[in-house]
């Protein structure tokens, strides 16, 4: 359920706002435009919102902010400790994750995430969105941003260009996350009754917007 990396984000809590502001060469082409990412996320969503790993605090305040209630879903408990401080009790965190977690205390309209989906393996992203599909209402939304590739060859494309950069540890990530295609995504989507389309943000990451039919 990505819970095996866990440990991975104990680590990297309390740099993790320095990295999504383009510190760390490795990853500043995933987070290029990160404020833009995000502000398109809100702009895409409803009301009502439930978001999947809310690391920092960093979309569900700007969810706050554009006056919509958020129940945040996040199984690190360091990233929950500083969401929670950084918003000072403006929204609610609890343990979980995209398979396994409390319901919120709404009928959400939107399911959010940013950069965390790939953390699911296809079998469990599959499953997710089942239960999503199952949890949503006609017209609903799910939003998510997050490195998807558009196809196999241009992931190892990906991964061989990292390498030559000597981004090791990037490619590392690359090769040990479970990183999609846009057409499995398209095909898990579609399978569950979800209209999805997808738009490009960098080389790596792209938005994924599904509505419920």
């Amino acid at each position: 359920m990505g819970r095996e990396f866990i440990p991975l984000f104990e680590d990297w809590a309390a740099t993790y706002d320095q990295t999504v502001q383009g510190f760390d060469i490795q990853y500043k082409e995933a987070f290029r435009g990160y404020d833009d990412i995000l502000d398109a996320i809100v702009s895409r969503s409803g009301t009502h919102v439930l978001e999947f790993g809310p690391g920092t605090g960093n979309l569900t305040d700007k969810l706050l902010d554009a006056g919509k209630s958020v129940f945040g879903i996040e199984p690190s408990p360091a990233m929950r400790k500083l969401a929670s401080d950084k918003l000072s009790g403006r929204a609610e965190f609890v343990d979980g994750d995209f398979l396994t977690f409390p319901e919120p205390p709404f009928q959400a309209d939107t399911i959010v995430s940013s950069y965390a989906f790939h953390h699911l393996t296809d079998e469990e992203k599959r499953a997710a969105i089942k239960q999503y599909g199952k949890y949503l209402h006609l017209h609903d939304k799910i939003v998510f941003a997050d490195t998807v590739f558009e196809d196999v060859q241009a992931y190892q494309q990906a991964i061989d260009k990292a390498r030559s950069q000597g981004f090791y540890q990037l490619a590392n990530d690359l090769e040990t996350e479970h990183y999609p295609t846009l057409d499995a995504l398209k095909e898990m989507f579609t399978a569950e009754g979800f209209a999805v389309q997808f738009t490009q943000h960098n080389d790596f990451v792209w938005i994924m917007e599904a509505i419920k039919r």
